[in-house]
């Protein structure tokens, strides 16, 4: 019997090519919604999501051939792994794919909040030549903690290497796990010494508003946020009420809980007062979740997960 895969959203075509190299029959539909991929699913042994479709109890009970189901990128929140594996289902994703445009991407974002580079690029399309208004402040005299060490923390990490700043991990399921240009400790370490902090861990229940007000409140000195892990991670309220108090002094965002990921954009019918004043502040820098999507990275993350699928389905 053939082995048949279905792709259910746009990714690069090296995806689709090396699947159909390995033998496999493979169906690429990127405009049906949830209910019309379901009523197809009795025919597939691997699907392909990205983050409209969620792979919740009911896709899977409706899958009875599925083996694997693949996530072009990093994040795993759309499926339910737990049942999922429960049912003999290998969940296969590509971090490796992205890592290094996540890496470059958060050292941008640091760089240019610590730089006012942002700003100042606004004001001088305005008229405006304000350079004391825009003086920056150097990395390399910078405490960076990364929490999450996993393929995009430890790219960032990486990247950091040389501006000669101090660089800390905490990664609270890993040991044992740093290279020699990083510090591990535990998170209350971490909390002491860093003045940056980069986000860099899954979107689950126990990481769901993580950085909230009682974690800024918990750094001894006031903090530069980045994130580019979900937005979902920190609390945007919390976020704000710190930035007013002089707890966080800059938040680097290329995440938004505000975000509607399966229609790709933001929700636009719920963006509140708090995410106005992250608009409207000088004191951020935003991107539209672009830190993982570079050319590059995009025929890595479909190359990647394809031989993911090879391996699995052909065991």
């Amino acid at each position: 019997m053939s082995k048949n895969i279905l792709i259910t959203d746009a990714t690069h075509p090296v995806l689709e090519q090396r699947l159909r190299e390995a033998g496999f029959v493979v169906d690429v539909d990127i405009t049906a919604d949830y209910d019309a991929i379901l009523s197809r699913m009795a025919d597939y042994d691997g699907v392909v999501v990205r983050s409209k479709i969620f792979v919740d109890r009911n896709f899977i009970d409706h899958s009875p051939r599925l083996r694997c189901i693949g996530r072009v990128g990093a994040g795993m929140e759309t499926i339910d792994v737990t049942y999922a594996e429960s049912k003999g289902i290998r969940c296969l994703n590509s971090p490796e794919g992205n890592r290094d445009a996540v890496g470059e991407h958060a050292v941008g974002l640091l760089l240019a909040l610590l730089n006012n580079i942002a700003r100042a690029d606004a004001e001088i399309r305005q008229g405006l030549w304000q350079r004391e208004a825009n003086r920056g402040a150097e990395l390399q005299y910078r405490t960076v903690g990364i929490i999450g060490f996993g393929n995009m923390g430890a790219s960032f990490a990486q990247r950091l290497q040389g501006f000669g700043c101090r660089i800390l991990a905490y990664d609270k399921y890993k040991f044992d796990y740093a290279p020699d240009y990083v510090q591990e400790v535990d998170l209350p370490t971490l909390m002491q010494q860093a003045d940056v902090v980069s986000l860099h861990v899954p979107l689950t229940e126990e990481t769901h508003h993580m950085a909230d007000y009682e974690f800024f409140q918990s750094f001894a000195h006031p903090l530069v946020l980045v994130n580019t892990s979900r937005g979902g991670v920190v609390c945007t309220p919390d976020l704000v009420r710190s930035m007013e108090q002089g707890l966080v002094t800059g938040a680097a965002l290329d995440v938004i809980e505000y975000e509607n990921m399966t229609k790709d954009g933001l929700d636009l019918e719920n963006l509140t007062s708090d995410f106005r004043y992250l608009l409207q502040s000088s004191h951020t820098v935003l991107s539209p979740h672009v830190a993982g999507w570079t050319r590059e990275s995009k025929y890595k993350l479909a190359a990647v997960l394809a031989d993911k699928i090879i391996e699995t389905l052909c065991l």
